[in-house]
């Protein structure tokens, strides 16, 4: 279970480095091996392989009425390797279209992660707090 945030920058090639405490679960258990892609929220969604593998499956088997998703995900699923020096290379298309600059956000979210650019997650969270907890969650208790 991945959890936490990590404030990250992106080099001048948009190489992002994996942090230590999930890098060696990663290596371990994935030999390295990750897959990102786009999240309908603007973010990226970075998958450990065999998450990805499981995931990629449910997407694809869908119904039409979720070809949009199908689109969004699998369309622009990319396998990323960590290299030796515990890097991922995120490509230009996806960087572009997550806006993802200099200073980012590595969200560790239980299974997967969420790469957000920093200023554009500050700005999301501010706009979820200002709407305040959803209906369902009227039971649950912090």
């Amino acid at each position: 279970m991945f959890q936490g945030s990590s404030a990250l920058s992106l080099d001048a090639k948009g190489r992002m480095t994996i942090p230590t405490r999930h890098r060696a679960v990663l290596m371990a258990e994935e030999s390295g091996r990750l897959t990102l892609t786009r999240h309908p929220d603007g973010c990226l969604i970075l998958y450990p392989r065999s998450t990805w593998e499981q995931k990629r499956e449910q997407i694809a088997a869908l119904p039409m009425s979720a070809r949009a998703l199908q689109r969004l995900m699998l369309g622009s699923a990319q396998d990323v390797d960590i290299d030796s020096a515990g890097r991922i290379l995120i490509s230009p298309e996806l960087r572009q279209v997550a806006s993802l600059h200099k200073n980012v956000m590595l969200l560790g979210l239980g299974a997967h992660f969420e790469l957000w650019d920093a200023e554009q997650l500050e700005l999301r969270q501010a706009a979820d707090l200002a709407q305040g907890l959803p209906e369902s969650l009227d039971h649950f208790s912090l």
